[in-house]
């Protein structure tokens, strides 16, 4: 459960690949990286507990400091380097980074760093040219001590959520209690048999690597033995080339990623052989039953969904039989006790829409610096009962069933719309490249929904195609789900990893153009 555990039978093994660049990492590298790393932390005057942070693009160096820091006994959180110099330090400053690693691609990100690291040798950068007032990495790691560490108690992430309906919160959990090569961590422990993750594993990454799937699972990766080929980004014929050169056996998608790869030309789908691949996992986004239908049609049976958060408030999964026998189900719970609850708390009866809250043995999650969004995610009689303000229902077998986010509601004339059933169904058509559904104000109704569309590369949009999807919808939904109209924009804000921001969005059409 630990890359160190392979080195008598894997140094020279690639750990990580990065096809952009030819860069390949071994196990014998990337423990005498992070060991030259974790000596230059402890020199810094860090030690277990302390936090180290790093803002990246897809670089092979990103784990370099991430096993530095977790056989540290160190947090380590990875920022999204999209954000704006001002967020980044927010984020800096709240999770108390007494270290920052960055990548010279993404300078703009760290350029106000100084405000909150000051000490110049407690901020490092790699790549070329560089970042002015960093200190340079391979200086860094040329100069540090390869000494074998005393001690390595295990650390672990401490990441922040995307922010879709505000600020970014910090998940700060309880470090582990042990040495990183004798306790596992949670997602080698309860995905990697699941999946049949091991030493054989070539795992293909397309997505960013500072969210809390493609950063765990690579680490995952590295913990059994494994071969991480991680995409700088995902482009969709590209993602399928390289399934084909590298005979990946395990991939992670997103739900927009598979819409992409399905609206590919079928000539382009139908190029490559995708016949190693024995898993493929997804998650992140609800996923439209009819496209994962697609998808399992054209990979085969190997298309595996869980249901989580970086909250890891619990976890649910299911298979691509039980997900063609009910559309739609995110699975039954593989890590806590699901319950659907009323405003009051009150637990709810299959079928019926409420909040969704795991039962977990052990204390829930927090945010850090945060007790008013704590007390928010607890249940109000409960205090192991957490939920990240999904809504959803249970079928009379267990099953989960998503409906939306509670914040993304539409009430309109007193009716609740979920906006994911629209979406999940005009996605489906071929003119349609992404689309959300908002409710926006409405004198008479209170909200009325609309739907907004980005279009498919050749499609010209048209108020005859704005009809066209409404009448699209209305053959496959209740007409009250439906949008009242569509508008279309050049492009929706997605975070990389594929969740949609509907707060920027709302931002934008409610902003008149100046």
């Amino acid at each position: 459960m630990y890359p160190g555990n392979h080195l008598a039978t894997a140094a020279d093994k690639a750990a990580l690949i990065r096809p952009a660049t030819g860069e390949q990492v071994t196990y014998a590298e990337l423990i005498a990286n992070s060991t030259r790393i974790a000596n230059h932390l402890s020199a810094l005057g860090l030690g277990p507990g302390d936090t180290v942070a790093v803002v990246s693009d897809n670089d092979l160096r990103v784990f370099d400091v991430y096993w530095a820091a977790v056989r540290s006994g160190m947090y380590v959180t990875v920022v999204n380097h999209h954000l704006t110099a001002p967020e980044v330090n927010y984020i800096l400053a709240d999770c108390g980074a007494g270290v920052l690693f960055a990548s010279a691609n993404v300078a703009a990100a760290v350029a106000e760093a100084d405000a909150v690291i000051a000490a110049a040798e407690r901020r490092i950068a790699w790549g070329e040219p560089g970042i002015d007032g960093f200190a340079d990495y391979a200086a860094v790691l040329a100069d540090a001590s390869d000494a074998p560490l005393a001690g390595q108690p295990r650390g672990t992430d401490m990441l922040y959520s995307s922010g879709t309906t505000g600020r970014p919160k910090g998940i700060r959990p309880p470090l582990p209690d042990g040495q990183v090569d004798e306790v596992p961590d949670t997602v080698s422990a309860v995905f990697g048999p699941f999946y049949g993750f091991g030493p054989d594993t070539l795992y293909l990454s397309p997505a960013p690597v500072y969210h809390a799937a493609p950063l765990r699972y690579c680490a995952m990766v590295n913990s059994l033995g494994g071969t991480v080929v991680m995409m700088d980004r995902f482009e969709p014929e590209e993602a399928l080339e390289l399934v084909e050169r590298y005979s990946i056996t395990h991939s992670q998608w997103v739900p927009t990623m598979f819409v992409r790869m399905l609206k590919l030309p079928e000539q382009v789908r139908s190029r490559y052989d995708l016949s190693s691949m024995k898993v493929a996992v997804h998650a992140a986004a609800p996923c439209p039953a009819e496209v994962k239908r697609k998808m399992i049609q054209w990979w085969g049976p190997v298309i595996q969904e869980y249901y989580a958060a970086t909250e890891a408030a619990g976890v649910t999964l299911i298979g691509p039989q039980d997900a063609l026998e009910r559309p739609g189900s995110v699975g039954r719970a593989a890590l806590g006790v699901i319950h659907i609850c009323d405003d009051e708390g009150t637990d709810l009866p299959a079928g019926e829409v409420g909040t969704v809250y795991f039962e977990r043995d052990t204390p829930a999650f927090t945010y850090h610096n945060d007790p008013e969004k704590t007390r928010a995610a607890r249940h109000p009689q409960h205090e192991f009962w957490a939920t990240t303000g999904d809504l959803g229902y249970l079928d009379s077998d267990g099953f989960l069933y998503l409906t939306d986010r509670k914040a993304f509601v539409i009430i309109s004339g007193g009716v609740n719309i979920y906006p994911q059933e629209a979406e999940n169904v005009l996605v489906n058509h071929p003119a349609v490249a992404d689309v959300a559904v908002l409710g926006l104000p409405d004198e008479d109704l209170g909200e009325v929904a609309r739907g907004y569309v980005e279009v498919t590369d050749g499609v010209t949009p048209s108020p005859e195609l704005a009809a066209e999807l409404i009448a699209y919808a209305t053959d496959r939904l209740a007409a009250y789900k439906v949008p009242r109209t569509i508008e279309f924009l050049e492009d929706l804000p997605r975070t990389p990893t594929g969740k949609l921001v509907k707060g920027e969005l709302l931002k934008r059409v409610l902003t008149p153009a100046r």
